[in-house]
């Protein structure tokens, strides 16, 4: 396990301010310092100390462009159920909106799933939106998630597949309904590596041996479709992104329509 390095608060607070340049950039400081007292002493399976959890879920959000709020309870979210804090203290010292976040997300971590059913899966995706008054709830649960997921390989063996069939199930699609695309991608590819790692290896092994020809490829549609905006009169020029589609998306695909890599012409998306 190399030595993984621990998100620090200046680095959250930058990518928070990046995106929201008059944020309470002292109360993030303030959840990161009472997130550290409050684990101080416990370790993750992996071996890193406790804060390397909720300091990696506070930067996602941080990175993904959430507000402070969010950020700080990406940070305080683990307080009430692992340690001696309560709601009413993250109410006085946070406030109001971050300790209603703790709270649903708290009650999330609390319920227990049965997933084998498509049906029972549906509802209790529906249960968890309808949780949420606050839309800020599922996606902080989503970040705590994707860091788990990141990590899952710490874990026992026997809770890796149940883990990663709840997250392709339930979180996954959760993401996909609030529209953040990046981590509903991470979630059924991270998920996808622990239910069939021979398809995840395979895929991924075709699309490693021709990276820097897809890489170009995409370069190149970005390159041409620049050029015909440029001739039209915008005030801005738009920003253009290109990628080659999810690993599991590739493999739905497949999968799906019963064809090879080679027969998936729909590989990148612009």
């Amino acid at each position: 396990h190399p030595a993984a390095k621990v998100p620090t608060s200046e680095q959250i607070v930058e990518q928070l301010m990046s995106h929201w340049p008059e944020a309470d950039a002292d109360m993030v400081r303030r959840a990161y310092s009472y997130a550290s007292a409050a684990h101080a002493g416990q370790l993750r399976l992996s071996g890193d100390p406790y804060i390397m959890h909720p300091a990696s879920v506070a930067l996602t959000l941080a990175e993904m462009g959430f507000d402070e709020h969010s950020v700080a309870a990406g940070l305080l979210h683990d307080t009430v159920e692992d340690t001696d804090s309560s709601i009413d203290e993250l109410d006085e010292l946070f406030g109001e909106q971050v300790a209603d976040i703790v709270d649903g997300v708290t009650k999330i971590n609390l319920m227990t799933f049965d997933t084998k059913e498509e049906a029972q899966a549906e509802n209790i995706r529906k249960m968890i939106l309808s949780m949420a008054h606050d839309i800020r709830v599922p996606v902080v649960k989503l970040a705590d998630r994707l860091h788990n997921m990141r990590t899952l390989k710490y874990r026992p063996i026997e809770k890796q597949r149940a883990t990663a069939l709840e997250t392709m199930n339930i979180y996954a699609p959760i993401a996909h309904r609030l529209g953040i695309r990046a981590i509903q991608e991470e979630l059924e590819d991270l998920s996808f590596r622990f239910l069939d790692p021979f398809a995840y290896s395979e895929i991924d092994h075709i699309l490693e041996t021709k990276k820097e020809e897809r890489q170009q490829f995409i370069v190149t549609i970005k390159e041409r479709i620049a050029r015909r905006f440029n001739q039209e009169d915008f005030t801005e020029p738009p920003m253009i992104e290109g990628r080659v589609k999810s690993i599991y998306s590739i493999y739905k695909k497949m999968h799906e329509k019963g064809k090879t890599i080679d027969e998936i012409y729909d590989l990148f998306a612009c």
